[in-house]
């Protein structure tokens, strides 16, 4: 038979029980920005399910923890008291936890980069940063669109053409330039070059891209330019369409940073130039104070490439 004490040590257990941790997850995204949905994105699962989760957690806690009205929620007091506690409490597991990774050397930081960028950009420059740093251990992935910083993700170089969540931290690197870029010796097929107009010649071959459907007309826009009536061929990535280009089947897109080192070697060509389209590239993270000095060398070397 358990004494009263046992009975009471046992009551305390259950008082202090600790609610599912993926409950309080899901909660902390959705109080963050009091919004379901934009939790569900943020954490790549449904709507449904962060609902049940924060239905789960008010069951287990026998209060409310969002008032729920047109289709809208709202904190209520014990939601908001519950939220300062469960976003400071993670957001120190998280430290904790990226510091002790940082601190074993043998654990590199993770850097994901879009393909593209990664593939004409960053990798011919990495032996730089290798040489001037060779005690920072990055391991380099190739990926893009929104990122889920602890699922093995400790950096990304994103350009802006979606909404990160707010707790995501971005260091602004550079700011996207395009241009009509095509192989050397073709600018009379496709362009128009005489003195009182510069622009593309109508019936020219443009090279589409399925990750940038938009990037002709975002040109135009940019540049005040028009684009005629021509033939139009859709590559599935971008590096498909300036392969192409490079090829002469035809007139591509070229972000300044992708194309730069094929102009400077003589492959491509860009006689209209570069304009900014109003886009930046960021390098992302999810705890800027856990990186340490490592991210600091990092963002300051990304920078000083922009013009290398």
């Amino acid at each position: 038979m358990s004494s009263d004490n046992d009975s009471e040590v046992y009551s305390q257990i259950l008082t202090n029980r600790l609610p599912s941790l993926v409950a309080l997850r899901c909660f902390e995204a959705a109080a963050r920005s009091e919004n379901f949905s934009r939790a569900a994105a943020e954490l790549y699962v449904t709507h449904g399910a962060i609902s049940r989760a924060v239905r789960v957690l008010e069951d287990d806690l026998g209060l409310e923890l969002f008032e729920r009205r047109n289709r809208r929620v709202f904190l209520t007091d014990a939601g908001r008291r519950l939220f300062s506690a469960v976003h400071d409490g993670l957001g120190m597991i998280q430290q904790a936890v990226s510091d002790l990774r940082i601190s074993v050397r043998q654990t590199p930081l993770v850097l994901s980069c879009e393909p593209t960028l990664l593939m004409r950009w960053l990798i011919p420059r990495w032996p730089l940063f290798q040489a001037l740093h060779p005690d920072i251990p990055v391991h380099l992935v190739a990926g893009g669109g929104p990122i889920l910083f602890d699922s093995g993700i400790d950096l990304a170089i994103r350009r802006n053409d979606f909404e990160w969540p707010s707790n995501v931290n971005a260091e602004h690197l550079f700011t996207e330039k395009t241009g009509p870029v095509c192989r050397p010796g073709q600018e009379g097929t496709y362009f128009e070059l005489a003195e009182d107009t510069n622009s593309i010649r109508r019936g020219s071959m443009r090279l589409q891209t399925k990750t940038r459907i938009q990037a002709w007309q975002e040109w135009a826009k940019a540049s005040g330019k028009s684009l005629p009536s021509g033939k139009e061929q859709l590559f599935e990535h971008f590096y498909f369409s300036l392969q192409a280009a490079v090829a002469g089947l035809g007139v591509a897109i070229g972000p300044w940073h992708l194309v730069r080192d094929d102009i400077n070697n003589g492959v491509l060509s860009a006689p209209l130039g570069f304009v900014e389209d109003g886009s930046s590239y960021y390098l992302l993270s999810s705890q800027v104070r856990n990186m340490g000095e490592p991210y600091s060398l990092l963002v300051a070397w990304l920078r000083s490439m922009d013009e290398n």
